[in-house]
């Protein structure tokens, strides 16, 4: 009975008493949950010095956010509580959706997993406290602001993260031989000492073309491009771009390493006996084409080159975007994705694809565009507003994007061909 009585007339907490007590513990925890996996994380890759200086950041940063969530009022918890949930999602929805892709359940992506789900909890958290801190009907205000943090931020960000962390991959099995075409699997390193892996098919009519893939994808991918030029002589050097394959260097799926690895390649190229002076060519598909189009007007040894599906791999090649609303939003987007990539990567921006056409006029360009793909031919035609009598533009109707091939393989080489016969004066 004296326990009974005791217990009646001990306070009990009220709610708002069990929530602090809640936010005192919890959110604490799951932030050095976070931090810790994401310093593990971030401890995988890169020189001893450089992973040492990461993890001791993370951890000083991880540390100090505890320290003032514990003292801090509600809406101090929430925004500190809501930047490490905007980072951990963004970061582990990134690193994990990569690896998950093309390495499978690798260290990395369990590591990646464990930063996304507390990440989540934090901004999840940290945006209802904000929102529990706001007085009466100003709390209307968080739905255009979860459109923003969604739409403006976190969307950009992840993607930001999946194109600078995305693994090599591996080749798949099929090689020129399967062609019926001879080869030689080459290595060379580029001016910042990063070894570049290809194939090489020897000339026979003493032009080659060094052809660049898409991103995330590796020479294979171009295989069926490289036995169309090889039936008719040319050579060709089948890339691995860096980070991609078996080269080495980190990935940048904008393709802002792209002047760097075609040098390279071109030098590579510039030194073999069945290659004569001025009969080297550009074939990029995609992320290779943006590359491949960005480098030609700084490298006059690049005479030609041939572009599939290509709109841009900056904010300023999407001048062909419209200036409504909705291509307002999406530049805004754009300018957020490729900051943030620039960061993470530590690339060089390149020039802009229309700046390049232009420097590198009479050179010709042949752009090969996606009729099903509708930003293909809009874009397409703006890149050839850049330099009209230097830029050809075909439209492959119905093809999807980089598809121009497999769509009409008579057509496709009907016009690439003779492009390249043309520009290399053959």
């Amino acid at each position: 009975m004296m326990a009974g009585k005791v217990a009646d007339v001990l306070p009990r907490p009220r709610g708002d008493q069990v929530q602090r007590l809640r936010s005192a513990v919890v959110v604490p925890a799951v932030m050095a949950a976070e931090g810790l996996a994401f310093a593990a994380l971030l401890g995988l890759d890169g020189s001893p010095l450089w992973q040492a200086a990461r993890i001791l950041v993370t951890l000083a940063l991880t540390a100090l956010a505890v320290w003032f969530t514990r003292r801090a009022g509600r809406t101090g918890r929430g925004a500190t509580a809501l930047l490490p949930g905007v980072a951990g999602t963004a970061g582990g929805a990134g690193v994990a959706g990569a690896h998950l892709a093309k390495a499978g359940l690798d260290a990395a992506a369990l590591l990646a997993a464990v930063v996304l789900v507390t990440g989540v909890f934090l901004l999840v958290w940290g945006a209802v406290a904000l929102v529990r801190a706001i007085p009466g009907w100003w709390r209307l205000l968080a739905i255009p602001a979860a459109w923003v943090l969604l739409e403006l931020v976190l969307f950009p960000l992840t993607m930001a993260v999946i194109a600078t962390n995305r693994p090599p991959g591996t080749l798949d099995t099929a090689t020129p031989a399967g062609y019926g075409l001879t080869y030689h699997d080459v290595t060379f390193r580029t001016a910042d000492g990063i070894p570049l892996s290809a194939w090489y098919v020897p000339a026979r009519n003493g032009a080659a073309v060094v052809l660049l893939p898409g991103a995330g994808s590796t020479r294979t991918a171009v295989l069926g491009q490289a036995a169309a030029l090889a039936r008719h002589g040319y050579g060709a050097l089948l890339l691995d771009p860096r980070g991609h394959g078996l080269s080495g260097g980190h990935t940048m799926d904008f393709g802002w390493w792209g002047g760097r690895d075609i040098t390279a390649a071109v030098s590579f190229l510039a030194w073999q006996p069945g290659v004569r002076g001025g009969a080297i060519a550009l074939l990029g598909e995609s992320m290779g084409g943006e590359q491949a189009l960005a480098a030609m007007g700084a490298d006059p040894r690049i005479r030609a080159v041939v572009a599939e599906s290509v709109t841009g791999q900056q904010l300023a090649d999407h001048g062909w975007q419209p200036l409504d609303l909705t291509g307002v939003l999406q530049r805004g987007i754009d300018w957020v994705q490729y900051t943030t990539a620039g960061l993470l990567s530590g690339a060089p921006r390149p020039v802009s694809i229309a700046d390049s056409i232009r420097a590198a006029q009479p050179r010709p360009a042949l752009i090969i565009a996606a009729g099903a793909v509708a930003d293909e031919p809009v874009a397409a035609r703006w890149f050839q507003a850049a330099a009209p009598a230097s830029v050809r533009v075909w439209t492959v109707p119905n093809g999807a994007h980089t598809q121009g091939l497999a769509a009409d393989p008579r057509a496709w080489e009907n016009h690439v061909i003779g492009f390249l016969d043309s520009a290399l004066r053959r």
